[in-house]
């Protein structure tokens, strides 16, 4: 979601169950998807509160963000703030506004009273319907802690769980900034349905699942120290990578996320 840079492997599912990847994913990736089977949920639920919950989670507001909430170098046109925060059933909006930018929801667990982080080996899933209206850039990932000796985890801690532009509407962008590896897995939601979204930040290997199949597995993992806050929000794109800018006359953009829960195994690791 920030923090852009090359993306360092490509994949694409297909209809075909039985080869879900195109011929350019990394191999033992590939391999590693083939053979996976969808894991047993982790032991215990560790983070499973409402969006309303201002113990849990922090509105417009994240590190991640230059302190003013715009961001007009990551291609976006959306400000956030405390007056910004998604509807008690999880649906995400950004609402033009008369300055030229867009007034985005989003929430943060970083600087929220429960400071909750996610630690290697935790299971993220969630619930998610998105639409393919022109500018809308719907997102759920991480944003990391910095190290005790007060440098910077590497990416910053980001795992991107996903991204979405309807430039392209099939899609999503699964992206570990940690250590770098990524995935646009096309042909793989429908706007207007809703999808089962799980990942496993594991230590040497990051997994994403959408509707029970296992998409993308990217063989680097986020490591043994890596923590992180979550972060679920609306951006706006401004037109660059590609994606484009809504179009006159939009007003508001908007997706739903809904049931997300964190579940962890004994110590935290995986």
């Amino acid at each position: 979601m920030n923090d852009r840079r090359p993306r360092a492997t490509s994949a694409h599912r297909h209809d075909d169950a039985s080869d879900p990847f195109g011929e350019d994913a990394g191999d033992r990736r590939v391999d590693a998807a083939r053979a996976a089977h969808l894991p047993a949920p982790r032991e215990h639920v560790v983070f499973d509160a409402p969006f309303t919950d201002r113990g849990a989670w922090a509105a417009g507001r994240t590190s991640a963000y230059p302190p003013d909430g715009r961001n007009p170098g990551d291609n976006k046109l959306d400000r956030i703030g405390p007056a910004f925060a998604p509807t008690p059933d999880g649906v995400f909006r950004a609402r033009r506004a008369s300055d030229g930018l867009w007034n985005a929801d989003l929430v943060s667990t970083e600087y929220a009273p429960g400071g909750f982080e996610l630690l290697p080996g935790d299971d993220l899933q969630a619930t998610c319907l998105v639409h393919d209206v022109q500018g809308a850039w719907p997102s759920l990932w991480t944003w990391g802690r910095d190290t005790s000796s007060g440098r910077s985890q590497p990416g910053h801690g980001e795992v991107d769980a996903f991204e979405y532009h309807p430039t392209n509407p099939r899609m999503l962008e699964l992206t570990n900034h940690v250590r770098p590896a990524a995935c646009y897995a096309d042909d793989l939601i429908t706007p207007g349905r809703p999808f089962t979204l799980r990942v496993v930040f594991g230590d040497s290997s990051v997994q994403w699942w959408v509707d029970g199949h296992l998409v993308f597995a990217d063989g680097t993992g986020v490591g043994r120290n890596w923590r992180a806050w979550l972060i679920v929000g609306m951006s706006v794109a401004a037109g660059g990578y590609g994606h484009l800018p809504p179009v006159a006359g939009t007003q508001e953009l908007e997706w739903q996320c809904g049931a997300l829960t964190v579940s962890r195994g004994p110590g935290g690791h995986g």
